[in-house]
């Protein structure tokens, strides 16, 4: 689905519930909400942002590979520019990816979707036809500075199994 319509249909989603809000309990009501939910994800960024970062520098410390951490911090992320859009839908999805159990959930597919990505890449192999005919010169006997052989590459194709 291209992004654009994606973005349209998420706009359009969070006027349709923050009017269906406001309908039930108010304006001023809904907009106290939305501020509430903002101060919520806010503070839960700042704590798991620095939670994250500590765990990152630990792993990095340890000598291990901190894709768990990696993948975190690019949720934190994601979770702190939701948390900065207007509307229940980004707030609650923010708050989502700002809990350490959801977070963790989120962090094992995306993992396990890039291990498939990277299976998969491997899986594929590129020839490249080529050949080499000797040096440039008729010294049967070339010194290293005159042997230069020439290469032809005729075609590369790529192929999957």
């Amino acid at each position: 689905m291209p992004i654009l319509l994606v973005l349209f249909l998420a706009v359009v989603a969070e006027i349709t519930v923050m009017v269906t809000v406001g309908n039930l309990v108010g304006i001023l009501p809904t907009i106290l909400l939305l501020i509430a939910a903002t101060f919520v994800g806010v503070a839960l960024l700042r704590r798991e942002g620095t939670k994250t970062l500590g765990a990152l520098q630990a792993a990095i410390t340890a000598r291990r590979p901190p894709e768990r951490e990696l993948v975190d911090g690019v949720l934190v992320a994601a979770a702190g520019v939701l948390v900065v859009l207007p509307g229940f839908i980004s707030d609650v999805l923010a708050i989502l990816l700002l809990l350490p159990p959801t977070r963790a959930i989120v962090r094992r597919r995306l993992i396990r979707r890039a291990e498939v990505a990277v299976a998969n890449r491997e899986r594929r192999t590129i020839i490249v036809d080529s050949m080499v005919v000797g040096p440039d010169t008729d010294d049967p006997h070339p010194s290293s500075a005159d042997a230069k052989p020439t290469i032809f590459l005729p075609e590369s194709r790529r192929e999957t199994d």
